[in-house]
């Protein structure tokens, strides 16, 4: 393989690429880069398994070939390439990088290792709007759960029926579900896909236009200009979110949002290098304090608030509520509770489009 093409192209498609690449992997292969040169384009691709990611570019292309490169180690290396004009060229187990009056050597892997990638992926395709795909995702996605322990957990369900949209993701301690429209579907359907591979599309999307997801046998493909993404979903029985939501509450606050937010902040500061990072909310006629303690010290703040219903005391990890809070966009924002041990809900005011249900924290008090 033999080709000369710009150092800023070549980096950023790297840089695109590489987010793909296995970090801990028994198998070197994955953590390549394959580069594949034919005609006037070089596609790079990069894959750990679960998703793919392929960036095309233009090149002059000199002698067609593929070759799969140390993923990390070319992609800082390119990097500091970005103004010049590039070569690559492989022969046998080493490929030269040749650049102005220099030259790089480096060890490859051969490509007949790397994983086939399916990119023939049309059975089923939802076509929505890009800025309604961005909030969806942005919406729900940092609710998913980030171990092992269960797997599903770490994926988002979308459930398309009747030109809705609902997306929602839960990790055992909180759920967030978000609705809205899609412009077009061959049918009804439900996946789960994984939250990395979302966050990298939404990452990857234009600010507006449409975007289009094709889906197919367990695959979900997507593609924005020269830029094509591939993920495996998760097979499985996601949980019922109609089990878990409460149906009525005993209690609601409505409170302004900017307000809450730095007041819990506040409070979350003594007490963020512990494991829940616990904060309490006393709810009383007209307000909410919140409260913190540690060994540092102790937080005890009033917000102004419209209660309805019963007074109560609950304990909760700062970051969930702070998030859930992040992620409302209105002004006023509404907590509703039953009790002290029971889940309780943030959403906004008037929009109801998306829901966020948080677990207490079972305290000495409350328990």
């Amino acid at each position: 393989m033999k080709v000369i093409c710009e150092g800023i192209d070549l980096s950023e498609a790297v840089f695109k690429v590489i987010k793909a690449c296995a970090s801990r992997t028994t198998v070197p292969v994955m953590e390549c880069i394959k580069i594949s040169a034919k005609n006037d384009t070089v596609t790079l691709t990069a894959t750990d398994g679960e998703i793919a990611i392929q960036k095309s570019i233009k090149a002059e292309v000199c002698e067609e070939g593929d070759i799969c490169v140390p993923g990390r180690f070319f992609g800082d290396f390119i990097k500091k390439l970005e103004g010049v004009q590039i070569t690559l060229a492989s022969e046998n187990a080493k490929l030269d990088i040749i650049y102005a009056d220099s030259q790089t050597s480096m060890q490859i892997l051969p490509a007949d290792d790397f994983p086939k990638i399916d990119v023939d992926v049309n059975e089923n395709t939802v076509v929505l709007n890009t800025a309604e795909f961005k909030r969806l995702v942005s919406a729900t996605s940092f609710c998913c759960a980030s171990d092992d322990s269960r797997p599903i957990l770490k994926g988002c369900q979308i459930i398309i029926s009747e030109g809705d949209i609902c997306v929602t993701a839960l990790d055992g301690f909180r759920l967030a579900t978000a609705k809205g429209k899609v412009i077009s579907s061959t049918g009804d359907l439900e996946i789960i896909c994984p939250a990395r591979t979302l966050n990298e599309i939404e990452k990857m999307l234009p600010a507006d236009g449409e975007t289009e997801l094709k889906i197919k046998r367990g695959v979900l493909l997507v593609c924005v200009e020269n830029t094509v993404i591939t993920s495996s979903l998760y097979n499985g029985d996601f949980i019922k979110k109609e089990n878990i939501i409460p149906k009525s509450f005993l209690t609601a606050v409505t409170v302004n949002r900017d307000l809450l937010k730095a007041s819990i902040e506040r409070a979350a500061i003594l007490v963020r290098g512990d494991r829940n990072s616990l904060i309490i909310m006393d709810v009383s006629q007209g307000k909410i304090e919140i409260s913190s303690n540690s060994e540092i010290g102790n937080v005890n703040e009033p917000v102004k608030a419209n209660v309805e219903g019963k007074d109560l005391k609950i304990a909760m990890n700062s970051k969930f509520i702070t998030e859930a809070i992040n992620a409302t966009g209105e002004e006023e924002v509404v907590l509703s509770f039953n009790n002290s041990v029971q889940p309780f809900i943030c959403e906004n005011k008037q929009n109801k489009e998306v829901l966020y249900l948080i677990l207490p924290v079972r305290t000495t008090n409350n328990a």
